[in-house]
């Protein structure tokens, strides 16, 4: 690797004349060339992915200096990151198959500490008992002992404490809260990894990236199905992804960009870690737990390489007409032109999905015919209206204008809106300080459902009464969204 001693010395003849002008004045020599500025010959082999392939096994010419400061987000705090870790991303953007050797380097003390303020202060503890307010008393002793650990092969992941939450179809959802430690290592090393691979993403992958969010992903779905030849489209959904994600596919796959050993050892003793459920341990041979911070991104770049680059060379060599594409993590929408491609496309993902240990679900899949066209073909075979089909928690459904053209239209759906209103219910309402002559029971629960975003004002004087209520609707219900 490459050493930078950014010395202010700016010639060995000229040592003492120059350290007598920058005595005299702060801005004297400013642009003679420092040492870093010189040639430098290569220390150790290029397995470092902060060098160039202009570095391979020869010297390195005079550089120019980087005044620019890095503005790279490590974590959706956004914080700026290390100059090293701008140097990766830069690295990953120039060459593409580049294997990144030695990476664990970045995982600072300092990038540590901003790991551990990046987490949620609320959050539920996970089988170490530790909250964010007691692991914050003695920090710096605890994160310099952590790093310690890390680098020195001591850090041991713990298991995820398993908790459930119902889903809309009255199962429960399995959640893994991970340990405190275990959750600022995570955060730490997939600060490190987005450098690579927020590079390598597609454009129409829009889950759990930083400086990406469902509403982005809702208006280029809006923007594509009334913009492109969009006949018919495919509502998938991946039969529990996060369930079902294979171990060894996943490690293949980090490896196609991440050839530090030390990288890879970390993600393996977090899949391996298992699960605790009532005090008792079980092993995880597949999935990773929903709830660990690098289960997002383990789950994007496993769904990079067996779906993202699939359909784009799908896309590019088999279809003739247009093809959209919305992917947030394993929930995914595409659009077709034609009914023929749409079916071909269909049976090929089914196949494509099992050379990984993946399934649709057959319920929730549905290939259905929609965009600007389906209500007048529909209507000319004597057929009823398009179907409806839900993404990101919002109906979308074919509508027009008044005596205009054709637009998409799509809503909250019920099982979003219900949700939003429980929630005022049990949890904002009782929290509020009502007074002495009003009680919460006497809430119309009516008058509570047309709360529905912070340019509403409700009808009735005692719902509309308390404005935590409705900036909590709106809060809860993406009032951006709703155009």
């Amino acid at each position: 690797m490459h050493e930078n001693r950014e010395t202010s010395g700016a010639s060995r003849s000229n040592q003492d004349r120059d350290r007598l002008a920058k005595a005299q004045s702060h801005n004297a020599n400013m642009h003679a060339p420092e040492e870093s500025d010189c040639a430098v010959v290569p220390m150790n082999q290029p397995n470092k992915g902060e060098q160039s392939s202009a570095e391979v096994g020869e010297g390195r010419a005079r550089t120019k200096e980087n005044i620019v400061p890095s503005n790279t987000s490590p974590t959706q705090s956004g914080e700026r990151v290390s100059q090293g870790l701008s140097g990766v991303r830069q690295a990953a953007k120039e060459r593409k198959q580049e294997r990144f050797t030695a990476l664990l380097h970045h995982a600072s003390v300092g990038l540590l500490r901003d790991s551990f303020y990046a987490l949620k202060r609320q959050a539920a503890p996970g089988v170490d008992g530790m909250t964010w307010k007691e692991y914050e008393t003695g920090l710096e002793d605890r994160i310099a002992d952590l790093h310690s650990r890390v680098h020195r092969g001591a850090y041991q992941a713990q298991p995820s404490r398993r908790v459930y939450i119902p889903k809309a179809d009255g199962r429960q959802r399995p959640l893994g809260i991970a340990a405190l430690e275990d959750k600022i290592v995570q955060q730490a090393v997939v600060t490190i990894l987005n450098q690579i691979y927020e590079v390598d993403f597609k454009g129409f992958s829009y889950g759990f990236r930083p400086g990406r969010n469902p509403h982005q992903a809702l208006d280029a779905l809006a923007v594509g199905i009334q913009r492109k030849r969009v006949n018919w489209v495919l509502d998938a959904d991946i039969r529990g992804f996060f369930d079902n994600l294979s171990h060894e596919w996943a490690i293949k796959f980090v490896e196609h960009r991440v050839a530090d050993p030390r990288i890879l050892r970390l993600i393996q003793k977090w899949l391996k870690a298992g699960i605790s459920e009532d005090g008792q341990w079980s092993e995880s041979k597949v999935g990773t737990p929903q709830g660990a911070v690098v289960s997002p991104l383990l789950a994007n770049v496993y769904l990079h390489y067996v779906f993202d680059l699939w359909v784009e060379a799908w896309r590019k060599k088999v279809a003739k007409g247009d093809v959209i594409v919305v992917r947030y993590a394993d929930d995914l929408v595409v659009g077709f032109e034609n009914r023929a491609e749409a079916e071909r496309f269909l049976k090929e993902f089914r196949e494509r999905l099992a050379k990984f240990g993946l399934e649709l679900h057959a319920e929730k899949t549905r290939l259905i015919e929609f965009g600007q066209f389906a209500e007048r073909n529909r209507k000319r075979r004597g057929e009823a209206k398009p179907e409806t089909f839900t993404f990101l928690g919002f109906t979308h459904y074919c509508g027009k204008r008044r005596g205009g053209p054709y637009r998409l239209l799509f809503a909250r759906s019920r099982h979003s809106r219900s949700r939003g209103y429980s929630r005022i219910r049990t949890s904002v309402i009782p929290s509020l300080r009502w007074p002495p002559w009003e009680e919460p029971t006497s809430l119309p629960a009516a008058s509570i459902a047309r709360c529905r975003s912070c340019s509403q004002r409700c009808s009735s004087q005692q719902s509309a009464r308390p404005a935590a209520v409705l900036r909590a609707a709106a809060s809860w219900s993406w009032a951006g969204a709703q155009r």
